[in-house]
C-alpha cells in the first residue's frame, strides 16, 4: 500500500508532534505506526483476556486501560 493522507485534529497532532520530539526523529508516519502497533498490541491482549501493564520506577504495576 502506498502513501496515504490522514486528517488529525489539533490534540492529536500536538501529541505526534510532542512524540517526535522526545523521540528525536521526523520520521512521523514511523512514530504513528509505532503507536497504533502498541495499541493494537493492547487490545489483542484484552480480547485474549489478558492484561497490559507498566511498571513505575516504584516497582508498581499500572493497567493499560482505555
Amino acid at each position: 500500500m502506498g502513501p496515504v493522507d490522514v486528517e488529525l485534529n489539533a490534540t492529536a497532532a500536538q501529541l505526534l508532534a510532542r512524540l517526535c520530539a522526545e523521540l528525536d526523529t521526523e520520521d512521523v508516519s514511523g512514530v504513528m505506526s509505532r503507536a497504533l502497533g502498541l495499541f493494537e498490541m493492547a487490545m489483542r491482549t484484552r480480547r485474549q483476556g489478558g492484561r497490559l501493564c507498566f511498571v513505575t520506577p516504584q516497582g508498581e504495576m499500572r493497567d493499560v486501560v482505555f
